[in-house]
């Protein structure tokens, strides 16, 4: 039940219009957020039919007898699940609320509410349908078996806010029995965008990935999958330093389980803090938490530094402050209200959108490239009056504070959809290829482009 609330008195400060019976301050903001989940049906989603109930006959073809015909046909032959039912645009996504998002373990009733944004989300930008579930589980084995179970419901399964290392042995698993994509978007979804974003500091800086000294300060899920597909794009792994809250991962010292050994440092490596490690490097990712780079660190980076603070709300440095540091660096964080916001949405609605129409077995590294090139090559082209204006009306051109598309810029999903299902295709895990022409032309329809 939800608590009472009761007009806030005189010694509350006066941000607070509200208290709960325990005496906690509901602000404006945190009220409004409470109202949007409740008022009307409560939640954010709901199951609507796609074809006519209204009459006898209806009935009677939805379900008795009816519904007989496509169970026999899909008893004969199991692909034609897709084309007698929802599975082929359905997706899971599927937590157990062990790392939500800056909330941390607060459990899988509470985290029902972000599984449902993510539902949203799925919706609005891919037209792809959700089922959220939410799993009372935290042993990696009960996941594992729960939610392979599940294949015969769904054409894709979204694993979120999973704790790592759990998320780890869960994604491998469950990509190794399912004959579905399994993404673990909290991984690999800020992976594809920080990808895209380098790939363009590259093409604006005039450097090569292979040349990059990097820093990645956290070695958690979203790190080391950040890491993993930078060398995929040619960054080399000797050249990265990974930190963690005891400085620099390095082989022997404690702490570094196996997902963290392979960016160990060698032993005789000097930089053992955070500090040693910033110093005259060319780019810096946090995956961390707020307010760890003092701007003393900035200072100490390489000439045109990238410097991406992407722990929220607070990013490792504010962005002004990293700005003001270092004019002539690239800066991005993700926020919404500083340029350069990266931002998950960019990813996995379209992904899914490519894997689902080409019927992909998985998402694979090519097909993860692919939709960063394309967010990539997207950016370096003109930005749309509708997308201006929809961003302030201010000018938005390709340079420092514009490396990778908006969210709301229609044009990602015939690109970056199309990208990924032609890569399902060159790699094999496409079941129903498409013609590609053919497929973005009517993704450009659907986007209303």
């Amino acid at each position: 039940m939800d608590p009472k609330v009761v007009p806030i008195t005189k010694s509350k400060p006066p941000q607070a219009d509200k208290v709960t019976d325990a005496g906690e301050e509901i602000t404006p903001d945190v009220q409004a957020a409470l109202d949007y989940h409740e008022d009307g049906t409560p939640g954010k989603i709901a199951i609507v039919p796609t074809k006519p109930v209204t009459t006898q006959r209806d009935l009677s073809l939805a379900y008795s007898p009816g519904v007989a015909e496509p169970c026999r046909e899909i008893h004969k032959r199991r692909s034609a699940v897709n084309r007698y039912t929802a599975r082929r645009n359905l997706v899971a996504v599927i937590s157990n609320g062990t790392a939500v998002l800056g909330l941390g373990d607060i459990g899988p009733y509470a985290a029902k509410p972000v599984m449902e944004g993510k539902a949203v989300l799925f919706k609005r930008f891919a037209d792809i349908d959700v089922f959220d579930i939410e799993i009372d589980a935290k042993d990696p084995e009960v996941l594992i078996e729960t939610v392979s179970a599940l294949e015969p419901t769904f054409g894709g399964i979204n694993l979120e806010d999973i704790k790592a290392p759990e998320c780890f042995i869960v994604e491998k698993a469950l990509k190794m029995r399912m004959g579905i994509p399994v993404f673990h978007d909290d991984q690999h979804g800020t992976a594809i965008i920080t990808a895209a974003a380098l790939l363009n500091c590259c093409q604006l800086q005039e450097r090569e990935t292979a040349d990059l000294k990097v820093v990645c300060i956290g070695a958690g899920a979203s790190a080391i999958a950040c890491m993993d597909l930078w060398i995929e794009l040619g960054v080399k792994r000797e050249n990265i330093i990974m930190t963690d809250s005891r400085g620099v991962i390095r082989d022997g010292r404690a702490g570094v389980n196996q997902y963290k050994a392979p960016f160990a440092r060698p032993v005789d490596d000097l930089r053992h803090t955070l500090a040693d490690a910033m110093k005259d490097a060319d780019v810096m990712i946090g995956l961390s938490s707020g307010g760890t780079v003092p701007v003393e660190m900035v200072e100490s980076m390489g000439p045109k530094p990238v410097i991406f603070a992407l722990a929220n709300p607070d990013p490792e440095i504010p962005y002004d402050d990293a700005v003001a540091a270092r004019p002539d660096a690239i800066v991005a964080t993700g926020r919404s209200d500083f340029p350069n916001q990266v931002n998950n949405v960019l990813g996995f609605p379209f992904i899914f959108r490519g894997a689902l129409d080409v019927a992909a077995t998985a998402i694979n590294d090519e097909m993860k490239l692919a939709a960063a090139r394309a967010l990539a090559d997207l950016a370096r082209e003109p930005v749309p009056q509708d997308v201006i204006e929809a961003y302030g009306g201010e000018s938005i051109e390709y340079g420092a504070r514009y490396i990778i598309p908006k969210p709301f810029d229609a044009r990602v999903l015939p690109w970056v959809s199309t990208a990924v299902a032609e890569a399902a295709m060159a790699t094999g895990v496409a079941q129903e290829p498409v013609d590609v022409e053919e497929y973005r032309a009517r993704l450009t329809r659907k986007a209303g482009l």
